[in-house]
């Protein structure tokens, strides 16, 4: 394929990921934006004004970017999971595979689609979170860095459990079972220099506390880790998954009886 053809399958397929989910906004859109309502009252409101200050801020403030990046990172996930995986089960996803597309194309076709749902979901959160603080964005280039690279990775994530599910279930479980408590984990309602030595150390091991922490430093100014290590982390993650993915996808892991 020439580079013109090769840009008008990318461009295709993207339009056909973000018409998808536009077109069921009040599922895709809709709740999202009111559980992270429900969030800024239930913690920020209620319980942030017992808890004072975190890090010099108050709750409600420390809270938000870890609330936004926590909306961004489940819907760029879920996105590309329970899309690609409804190719999978509908076989339209074997007209791409023998189609003259390169498999980059289809893979960055479902990524870039999860990317504008995450992001889309988070710019809807930053909007609600106005209602309850003024928000105030001291590195702006990297905050919107970060962020976009987030909705990346988590999109290529949502991509290989795409393509390791054998049912709609399966989709469910990493949402379930590791991605729910690594968010919680992930410094989103504290810093980690509340925790004892130890769990200090194992939080470390948590890839959202980088991306976490990244996007809280990119509005405030503050980070419980180094911020040029975090950044470093989400683009070699971001790497190392895309080459799984695309691997994945060129053996037809799951796709291929």
């Amino acid at each position: 394929m020439s580079p013109m053809q090769i840009a008008i399958a990318l461009w295709t397929l993207v339009v056909k990921e973000i018409k998808r989910f536009t077109r069921i906004w009040p599922q895709t859109l809709l709740p999202p934006s009111i559980t992270m309502t429900m969030y800024f009252i239930i913690f920020g409101s209620l319980i942030g004004s017992r808890i004072g200050h975190m890090d010099g801020f108050s709750y409600m403030d420390f809270i938000v970017p870890g609330l936004i990046m926590m909306a961004v990172i489940t819907n760029s996930y879920s996105n590309v999971a329970s899309s690609f995986f409804s190719n999978k089960f509908q076989r339209s996803v074997e007209e791409m595979m023998v189609s003259p597309m390169p498999n980059w194309v289809i893979l960055a076709g479902f990524v870039i689609g999860g990317m504008v749902r995450g992001l889309g979901v988070g710019l809807i959160v930053t909007l609600v979170s106005l209602l309850f603080t003024r928000l105030s964005v001291q590195h702006p280039l990297l905050t919107v860095g970060v962020v976009v690279l987030t909705a990346a990775l988590f999109s290529i994530g949502g991509f290989i459990n795409a393509l390791l599910a054998n049912k709609f279930d399966d989709i469910s479980i990493v949402p379930t079972f590791v991605l729910t408590p690594l968010t919680y984990l992930g410094g989103v309602f504290y810093s980690i220099s509340l925790l004892p030595g130890l769990w200090q150390g194992v939080s470390m091991l948590n890839p959202i506390l980088y991306m976490v922490n990244v996007f809280r430093y990119g509005f405030l100014g503050v980070s419980d880790i180094p911020v040029g290590l975090a950044m470093a982390a989400i683009v070699a993650f971001i790497v190392v998954l895309f080459g799984v993915a695309l691997w994945m996808l060129e053996r037809g892991q799951g796709i291929r009886s």
